[in-house]
């Protein structure tokens, strides 16, 4: 099975490269960082999803920044509460080097608050609420992370987000399976111009050791697939073993069975360049042209 430990860009180099994207309106630049770890910017504004940057020896990549080398991001969003999206280590150092908001569910209130983030700097969502920072609007929706966990309080704790800035919108999908519904609450936030979505699967070995599922390759095609997505972007498949999943059967799936769909796999770190699909007609390219958009 291949791992994708090939790094194009990390610490220094990773932030002149964020630093030097200029999205124009209408456009975006994302930044994979290996797992479901996804850095947006839109504008000039940088958005941090799920930041996994824990050095540990079980990862098969290394992470590709320090807490303090995040100062610059504006947002930073948390789909839910394992170690591998509110990284434990990531969220203290991110909020003692930089200014941003936090956006996670209302359940994780407590444990923002004892991960060291002010909270007039953490924002709480419920599926459908929505919050806007700097020019970016964050809309949760719901996840299934194998089951929707909602609390006593009717709170769920396991959301995806709708990102929409600068004319694009994106969908992190979290960790989920395909509930009933969820497809339907996606076409109520079209048009999407770029969707990450978990791959890994889920079967019963890896539930009775509490590693919690998420779609398999196909499910994930066939959800995104058959809505008018820009690009699909396979992830949650290279950092640990024991869960993990080819790439390349996400891609070979959409092409088969959804031929035309343009899908992303590449290197972590590789900037990408969306164009929103109501204002352009080019397929996404990479900002420094690689053979990854299919």
């Amino acid at each position: 099975m291949a791992i994708y430990k090939t790094v194009a860009r990390s610490g220094g180099e990773l932030l002149r490269s964020i630093a030097e994207a200029s999205p124009a309106l209408g456009e975006a630049v994302f930044w994979w960082l290996g797992q479901h770890t996804v850095i947006l910017k839109m504008g000039a504004t940088r958005v941090f999803i799920d930041p996994y940057l824990k050095p540990s020896e079980r990862r098969n990549k290394p992470p590709l920044l320090t807490p303090a080398q995040c100062g610059e991001f504006d947002l930073v969003l948390g789909t839910h509460d394992h170690s591998d999206h509110l990284d434990p280590d990531a969220i203290p150092g991110i909020a003692a080097a930089s200014q941003a908001i936090f956006i996670t569910s209302t359940a994780h209130r407590r444990r923002m608050l004892d991960l060291g983030v002010p909270e007039a700097r953490w924002i709480g969502l419920q599926p459908g609420e929505s919050a806007t920072v700097k020019g970016v609007t964050v809309t949760a929706v719901k996840a299934c992370h194998e089951f929707f966990d909602e609390t006593p309080e009717g709170l769920f704790p396991h959301l995806g987000f709708v990102v929409e800035g600068s004319g694009v919108r994106a969908y992190h999908s979290g960790d989920t399976v395909w509930w009933e519904g969820l497809q339907a609450e996606l076409r109520r936030r079209l048009p999407l111009d770029v969707a990450f979505v978990p791959i890994n699967g889920r079967d019963a070995p890896r539930y009775r050791r509490n590693c919690l599922g998420n779609m398999g390759f196909a499910e994930a095609a066939d959800l995104i697939c058959q809505l008018p997505v820009g690009l699909a972007v396979p992830t949650h498949f290279d950092m640990f073993d024991g869960n993990l999943e080819e790439p390349e059967k996400f891609i070979d799936f959409v092409v088969a069975k959804y031929p035309g769909q343009p899908t992303w796999l590449g290197a972590a770190g590789e900037p990408v360049l969306l164009r929103a699909k109501r204002q352009a007609a080019a397929r996404p390219r990479s900002v420094r042209p690689v053979s990854g958009v299919r």
